[in-house]
């Protein structure tokens, strides 16, 4: 196949993947002076975070939640220009409701005072309790993401000099032991431990270090883009378009092109072949370890972490709209089942499919009613469940799964919706395999515990393949929204910028 020549001035970069880690890698990348080609093999921008439309109806396909807007609002000003221009961000109030198996329910946010009334209601004794975990988890904010969250990990000195601070910060301890620490309820506790999960860990075996949540959300807010989590990719997108960066979707690329251990770009499935001097990956990196580079160019140890890593749990997403509306449903609702430390124990290690689960309750038309048709509400049901090593046959579980989560919503948050659903869809952990290709439908890459985080993690620098490098929810510093956009930021100090050639 003849090669692509259209870039011809300046250094050229290829990015493959075009969820937020790569389009944040293509604007900076973009900035340092590179001619930039980012390719994706879905439909849209925006990778796991797709929008999907049916009979009227408007669903965010990935992630729902904004949090840390600053890093968003960097990559505008790399150009002198302000997301504000783009795109408009809302604080939903509360941030988040969680839903116990008792009824009651904990509204957290937007401010400390209407959260500490919330838990002096709940439980006079922890204010004093959460406070002092607040205050910690500023502590562990200000060395574990102001300092250490956009830097490259690839040495082991530089990771041996961490210890110290990782030691008084008691990373070895578990997100769900340091809440313990702080606060005694358990209705409480369940609450302020359960962010790893929408990260893709296990509060009783994810790193401590992911207590920084907490502050994150209080330093920076929570908010949500109006028109969706899509109008903030249509916002990058045109971003992307004023300063030149060219975009190939629907495109999948077969395997990235190595000549004398320097990554030369990429040949796309067609067998297009396609050069550059530097190409930046933010697909899964144990799929492109295991199958899209040359097996005697990799080291041993990214052999071993693309073979011997934990991946994250599978999600199961429920995808429906309703011919009425819920005034009372909060924006965003954690639902909680009767069984936690179990239930968590079935996913991430047994990988057993129980009957019971918890939920993440996305409800967007209670801050924007344009994702639905007048007096409709639209609703993402997201519910973790095994990733494909549980074998589960999606066939079957899928649809008996979907019967227990309505008839469990209708009996608690969600009274008629039986009578009222309409217009849905769902997507399994065979979907994430086959639409992302995320190594057994894992929803966030490698599980966030402490073996598997920094240093421990995959790099940002490719693995014996000079030129390429990693950016996305599997590398450094991990999944959600501020991590993948932070990875990108690593590439600052990895990335040479571009000279012209001739």
């Amino acid at each position: 196949m003849p090669r692509d020549t259209s870039f011809t001035t300046s250094q050229t970069a290829i990015v493959a993947g075009a969820g937020f880690g790569g389009i944040a890698a293509a604007l900076r990348m973009r900035a340092k002076g590179y001619d930039v080609h980012l390719i994706d093999r879905c439909v849209r921008l925006g990778g796991r975070g797709q929008v999907f439309e049916k009979d009227g109806f408007r669903h965010d396909a990935g992630p729902t939640v904004l949090t840390a807007p600053h890093l968003f609002e960097e990559l505008f000003a790399l150009f002198g220009k302000q997301m504000s221009d783009y795109v408009t961000l809302v604080e939903p109030d509360p941030w988040y409701r969680f839903q116990y198996a008792d009824g009651d329910t904990f509204d957290y946010g937007p401010t400390d005072a209407a959260t500490e009334a919330e838990i002096a209601r709940i439980s006079p004794g922890d204010v004093v309790g959460y406070r002092r975990m607040a205050a910690w988890s500023k502590k562990i904010y200000d060395v574990g993401f102001s300092k250490l969250s956009d830097v490259p990990f690839h040495s082991v000195g530089f990771m041996l000099k961490q210890i110290p601070d990782l030691l008084r910060l008691r990373s070895y301890e578990t997100v769900w032991a340091m809440v313990s620490r702080h606060l005694r309820h358990d209705k409480l506790r369940r609450a302020f431990s359960i962010q790893p999960l929408l990260l893709g860990g296990n509060p009783f075996s994810t790193t401590a270090i992911y207590g920084m949540i907490n502050h994150l959300e209080r330093e920076h807010g929570v908010w949500f883009a109006m028109g969706g989590t899509g109008a903030l990719v249509d916002a990058l997108e045109r971003l992307m378009e004023e300063e030149g960066i060219k975009v190939s979707l629907a495109t999948t690329i077969d395997r990235i092109k190595v000549e004398d251990g320097h990554a030369t770009g990429v040949v796309l499935e067609n067998g297009q072949d396609l050069d550059a001097n530097v190409v930046v990956s933010n697909m899964d990196p144990v799929h492109v370890y295991r199958n899209m580079l040359p097996d005697a160019q990799i080291t041993t140890l990214a052999k071993m972490r693309s073979t011997r890593s934990t991946l994250s749990m599978g999600l199961y997403v429920l995808y429906f709209g309703a011919t009425k509306t819920w005034p009372d449903v909060a924006h965003h609702t954690v639902w909680f089942g009767e069984r936690y430390k179990d239930l968590l124990q079935d996913i991430f290690v047994n990988k057993k499919l129980a009957e019971d689960f918890s939920l993440y309750v996305h409800r967007p038309t209670a801050t924007d009613p344009s994702f639905a048709p007048d007096g409709c509400d639209s609703f993402y049901v997201l519910c973790p469940v095994p990733n494909l090593a549980g074998q589960q046959d999606w066939t079957v579980e899928g649809p008996k799964l979907r019967d227990r989560i309505i008839a469990a919503l209708e009996d608690t948050m969600l009274p008629g919706l039986s009578d009222h659903i309409t217009a849905e869809f769902a997507m399994t952990p065979e979907d994430f395999r086959s639409d992302y290709l995320s190594v057994d439908g894992a929803g966030f890459s490698l599980s966030p515990f402490f073996t598997q985080s920094a240093w421990f993690r995959f790099h940002n620098r490719g693995e014996g393949v000079r030129g390429l490098y990693f950016v996305g929810a599997g590398t450094h510093p991990g999944a959600g929204l501020p991590g993948v956009v932070s990875s990108a930021k690593v590439l600052e100090t990895l990335v040479p910028i571009s000279e012209p050639v001739s």
